[in-house]
């Protein structure tokens, strides 16, 4: 999976499509990440004898297919690519800029 905790990215399918956000978490083996303010469902705790009840909202999982990269100098969708320095690390590069992502 290309995209990891803590991109910037932009949802590019479903009803959230168009707006950005920060990947919370990544699941690698489902494919699928967790986006900040993003697929936001409400739950309901029951009342028990601990407490109250109560409502909270919380994200849940999107499919990766859906989010795509923000480009950090146009601030546009993106693909990721890789290159390798001559010491042999490797880094992600957006495919539209040829920008580093950090």
């Amino acid at each position: 999976m290309k995209i990891k905790q803590g991109d910037k990215v932009i949802i590019i399918a479903g009803k959230d499509k168009g707006t950005t956000g920060e990947v919370l978490k990544t699941f690698v083996k489902e494919s699928k990440v967790i986006v900040k303010g993003v697929n936001v469902k409400t739950k309901f705790k029951k009342k028990s004898l601990q407490g109250p009840g109560s409502m909270f909202k919380t994200e849940c999982k999107i499919d990766v297919s859906n989010v795509a990269l923000v480009d950090p100098k146009s601030k546009k969708a993106t693909r990721v690519g890789y290159t390798i320095k001559k010491d042999g690390s490797k880094t992600r590069v957006s495919k539209k800029s040829n920008e580093v992502i950090e």
